[in-house]
């Protein structure tokens, strides 16, 4: 008995670790890294993208969540289940999703923008410069930004560049690609490439809208499955004692964990097919292609 006890106490010690771990690296930035011309990249790990980090409130949530799972079960197993858990329920929200969206529309609109302030503007760092107080909200900070590099002299092509790296879009790239070009070759008919670039990304837009409608279905059925596992549960450790009194065992405390890992388990692969995949991003260097 106090050799399982010692066992299940280290495991539990092992998630919080992993909890804490996870809560260190979330907060660590991406490295950014420069190359010395234009090359596809996969984009920086962005929530809802496939690695799964995990922030200091989240993991205050899980430990809070996993005592008390404890105190209400006085089980061993329950601390680390718990916390389990709620980690797991991460990636079941679409929120991430949505905004991403709502960014990808935003820089159609500001591309649409762009392209109407070019027939009035003497020049594409004009243009740039007025669309910052009638940006996009989504948008906006780093419009805004790039309009107060070009007003203090900052090269259009690295104003430019660090936009595409704030955005962080792939859309966003294109349209950052074609105004560096325009602003190397001064380009006669970049207010259509513009308009052709935002009608594109009007269309993905769309298409995004259908695939998060589809991904929103999948996400309550795997919400509902396991609010209903998890609160009946709940209800049975509350009501229903005598049901589970099997598992207050040291063998009871050990299947309670393999139960637990088959349904995190299960858990973790319907999180996987309703999550969101990054797309291929085209990232500007700071240094490629100057003349």
């Amino acid at each position: 008995m106090i050799l399982l006890s010692a066992t299940l106490g280290g495991f539990g010690g092992f998630g919080v670790y992993l909890i804490l771990r996870g809560a260190r690296q979330g907060s660590a930035q991406p490295t950014d890294i420069s190359a010395d011309h234009v090359q596809p990249r996969r984009s920086e790990p962005r929530p809802g993208s496939r690695r799964f980090m995990v922030q200091g409130r989240e993991a205050a949530i899980a430990l809070t969540v996993g005592m008390v799972a404890l105190v209400i079960t006085r089980w061993p197993m329950a601390l680390f289940l718990g916390a389990a858990a709620t980690l797991g329920l991460k990636g079941l929200t679409g929120g991430t999703s949505r905004q991403q969206i709502d960014k990808l529309e935003a820089i159609a609109s500001w591309t649409e923008m762009l392209r109407d302030t070019l027939a009035g503007a003497s020049g594409l760092t004009q243009a740039l410069v007025a669309t910052a107080g009638t940006a996009p909200k989504p948008v906006e900070a780093e419009i805004r930004a790039l309009a107060g590099k070009l007003t203090a002299g900052v090269p259009i092509e690295d104003a430019l560049r660090e936009l595409a790296d704030e955005i962080a879009d792939p859309a966003a790239d294109m349209v950052v690609a074609s105004l560096v070009m325009a602003s190397r070759e001064r380009a006669q008919r970049l207010g259509d490439l513009l308009g052709a670039l935002a009608h594109a990304i009007r269309e993905e837009v769309a298409m995004r809208l259908g695939i998060e409608s589809s991904r929103a279905a999948s996400q309550t059925a795997v919400r509902m499955i396991t609010g209903f596992s998890l609160g009946l549960f709940g209800l049975m450790c509350v009501f229903a004692r005598a049901y589970l009194a099997p598992y207050e065992s040291a063998s009871g405390q050990v299947m309670l964990g393999v139960v637990g890992l088959v349904f995190a388990l299960g858990l973790w692969l319907m999180s996987v097919m309703v999550r969101p995949r990054p797309f291929a991003r085209l990232l500007l260097s700071e240094a490629g292609g100057r003349p």
